[in-house]
């Protein structure tokens, strides 16, 4: 991994976009990174926009606030109209591509493009949309084992109903498997 990499998670309020962020946060916290999460969202949360940027390191973080982060795991298409300028040169963009309806212009990203919301309501779990694409995200960049962070998915989610926390894990590993097979 480099010495720094930055995260973008964007999408519309109720997307699970925090989660996601404070999941990956609290995963690289538990193997002994340097971590900071950095939340944003509008003044009307379900349905507005949100967003947060992870910065992961092996060494102390200066400053957790970028304007170019590296990496965007985008859910929606206004995210994508507003974050993907900001991606820095050769950065990787992952799409959801359910609810983005084009394809990023910039030719200099690396783009996955991964169907979640139709796969997460088929497995009847519509709001696992999010740990479907963190699954495919981890798998994908190694940012942190899949591994490690299915150790600390119950610490991520304590005082949840245990049906939803094993929901949450089967669309995580939905992720996962996509990713082995079309990454």
């Amino acid at each position: 991994m480099d010495k720094e990499k930055q995260i973008l998670f964007a999408g519309f309020g109720g997307q699970g976009v925090l989660a996601m962020g404070q999941f990956v946060t609290h995963a690289a916290m538990e193997i002994g990174k340097e971590v900071t999460w950095v939340p944003s969202y509008g003044a009307e949360m379900r349905g507005g926009t949100a967003n947060c940027l992870v910065t992961i390191s092996d060494e102390e973080i200066n400053s957790p606030l970028t304007e170019n982060p590296h990496t965007a795991i985008i859910m929606n298409r206004p995210s994508l109209d507003k974050f993907e300028p900001r991606l820095k040169p050769d950065g990787s963009l992952m799409i959801n591509s359910s609810l983005v309806d084009r394809m990023p212009q910039r030719q200099d990203l690396t783009v996955w493009q991964v169907t979640v919301n139709a796969i997460a309501e088929e497995m009847g779990n519509p709001r696992g949309a999010n740990m479907r694409m963190l699954g495919a995200y981890l798998q994908g960049s190694g940012v942190v084992g899949v591994e490690q962070a299915l150790e600390h998915l119950e610490s991520v989610f304590k005082g949840k109903n245990p049906a939803v926390i094993e929901k949450n894990k089967q669309a995580f590993m939905a992720g996962v498997e996509w990713a082995k097979q079309n990454l």
